[in-house]
């Protein structure tokens, strides 16, 4: 596992449009290049407020968060403490892919 630091170059999922009665989303989830602006030392949500970031849950699975600036197309957004997640998650990031 790698860990967050600022600088690094990681995908941010985006959330998509909200899923409409006949089951249709205008706008899917996708992937964006972000990169980490900041990795606080504590986390500061529930239910692990206090608590190192990078702990490991029940599963093991570190759990991260990070202030990410968010490329997309038509252009920038910056985002606080967002979590990180190993499998693409909408509203979470994860580390891009290796080829």
């Amino acid at each position: 596992m790698q860990t967050p630091s600022i600088g690094r170059v990681v995908h941010y999922h985006s959330h998509g449009s909200p899923v409409q009665d006949d089951g249709t989303q205008r706008y899917h989830s996708e992937p964006r290049a972000a990169i980490i602006t900041a990795v606080p030392d504590y986390l500061e949500h529930e239910p692990y407020d206090g608590c190192p970031n990078g702990k490991r849950d029940i599963n093991g699975t570190p759990i991260w968060r990070a202030s990410l600036a968010v490329l997309n197309p038509t252009g920038m957004f910056f985002n606080e403490n967002v979590p990180y997640a190993e499998e693409p998650t909408p509203g979470c990031w994860s580390w891009p892919p290796r080829s």
